[in-house]
């Protein structure tokens, strides 16, 4: 068993440990990574990426199919699933490659197996049952991500009821498909396989589509899933899955009756669970509640010389938090200056469904909550050129601030492209921007962007095109 001395060893490379690593390399530590499985975590292999390689396919699909519209003509328009599949595949596969580069090129020593603290500054390394290797360092960053939870009697099967993974290279093009939970993971999953033609039935436990979500962009959202065929179920609870040779028959709770529904495939999509298991934290000080690992605002764990960052560490689980949770933490490891911690009321949410959702900051009745005196600004697409123009204009852009002091305190959008638009409102919270910032600004003309300065002056009587 061979033993190896480092600055810093990160536990997982996904998009909070490889960016870690990366920022620590750069910062002058020595510096090691470990993981299981393969390089770039859930994120890069079976969630983020994988999943938009997807949709993409089925967004010029839905193009093709409407090419009338746009003054083409297109006939036999068909599909390959394989094909599809494969190219999602083949994306993962060359940005996992990418990060492997990476660390060649920062001069990061990877370790292929499974990582676990082994008292104070210590990291054993197992592959086949077996430890291989032991690291030493001054600070061990946590980054072992998540897994999809599991309901008791509702357990995946891999063949009838699908996790994520199974959704992603899917074995047959499923006629009908029953999506439990509609989050980002279930409605991403629900407007692919729709928009390839199943019938597609969403269950929501709680009492409207995309719960996290304003609830007027939820109700917009569900309105658009809806003209698209999607049966969505809200306030309901599934109970029961009984399998068939080749089809699942889930017994919906509604409103204290039970409707059945008979499908082809199940998809589970009702959250995560942190990786916590099996990686030592039994004989340390770090503290875990709801069964994720507790920080300060640096990542700092309370067993000092060791922290967590990403899905581990607690909501929002998104690989844009992880990785910026990995640069404040090793900076902060580094001594670096204005080092600040995370504030996660400006980290921003994106659902890639169609229309696609985005959102940051407080929604308008969480803002009531607070006790703010609130300013709503709406503006809907169908008053945007750019738009209109592209054939996509069923959505909103919605702004809350504060009536007080101007402060922009969430912006929220349902439309064409909202998740390449909503870092205009991000970088406004990052910068604290009051409601002038954006007033005194330029927007480029015609850009879908526009509809973000509308709906500024729309909360204070100052739109221009509704």
């Amino acid at each position: 068993m061979a033993e190896h001395a480092f600055d810093v060893v990160v536990i997982g490379s996904g998009p909070g440990g490889y960016v870690a690593a990366i920022r620590a390399a750069q910062l002058g530590m020595k510096t090691a990574i470990i993981e299981a499985n393969h390089l770039g975590g859930i994120c890069l292999n079976w969630g983020c990426i994988p999943t938009k390689a997807l949709l993409r396919s089925a967004e010029v699909y839905h193009l093709m199919n409407h090419a009338n519209d746009f003054g083409l003509s297109a006939t036999g328009v068909s599909f390959d699933l394989k094909k599809i599949v494969d190219r999602s595949r083949a994306v993962s596969k060359q940005l996992s490659g990418g990060i492997g580069h990476l660390m060649k090129k920062n001069k990061i020593t990877v370790f292929d197996g499974w990582g676990k603290l082994a008292g104070k500054g210590k990291v054993t390394v197992e592959k086949d049952k077996k430890i291989t290797d032991t690291l030493s360092a001054k600070h061990i960053i946590i980054a072992t991500g998540a897994r999809a939870r599991v309901l008791p009697g509702l357990e995946p099967d891999g063949k009838l009821v699908w996790t994520y993974r199974e959704a992603l290279v899917p074995d047959v093009m499923p006629k009908s498909l029953l999506v439990v939970g509609s989050g980002a993971i279930g409605i991403e999953f629900a407007s692919f396989f729709r928009t390839l033609g199943a019938d597609v039935t969403v269950a929501e436990v709680m009492d409207r589509v995309m719960p996290v979500e304003d609830e007027e962009i939820s109700a917009i959202a569900r309105k658009s899933f809806e003209k698209q065929g999607m049966k969505i179920m809200t306030g309901v609870k599934v109970t029961k899955l009984e399998k068939g040779k080749d089809n699942v028959t889930a017994h919906i709770e509604v409103g204290g009756k039970v409707e059945k529904i008979t499908v082809d495939r199940v998809i589970m999509a009702v959250g995560i669970v942190a990786n916590i298991e099996n990686i030592g934290l039994e004989n340390t000080k770090v503290k875990t509640e709801r069964g994720q690992i507790v920080t300060d605002g640096y990542l700092r764990t309370a067993e000092p010389g060791v922290y967590a960052i990403g899905d581990v560490a607690g909501a929002p689980w998104l690989a844009h938090k992880a990785s910026h949770e990995g640069v404040v933490c090793v900076e902060k490891i580094a001594g670096e200056k204005d080092v600040h911690p995370i504030k996660r009321e400006n980290i921003p949410g994106c659902t890639y469904c169609h229309p696609h959702v985005a959102s940051v900051g407080l929604t308008e009745a969480k803002a009531k909550e607070a006790g703010y005196t609130v300013k709503v600004g709406k503006f809907p697409f169908i008053g945007n050129g750019k738009a209109i123009a592209l054939g996509d204009s069923d959505g909103l852009v919605k702004t809350v601030f504060d009536a007080k002091t101007g402060e922009l305190l969430g912006a929220h959008m349902v439309g064409p492209e909202v998740t390449e638009l909503i870092h205009a409102f991000v970088v406004g919270k990052t910068m604290e921007a009051t409601e002038l910032d954006f007033m005194h600004t330029i927007f480029p003309h015609p850009t879908l962007s526009e509809a973000i300065h509308e709906s500024v002056l729309a909360a204070y009587g100052k739109v221009i095109h509704i």
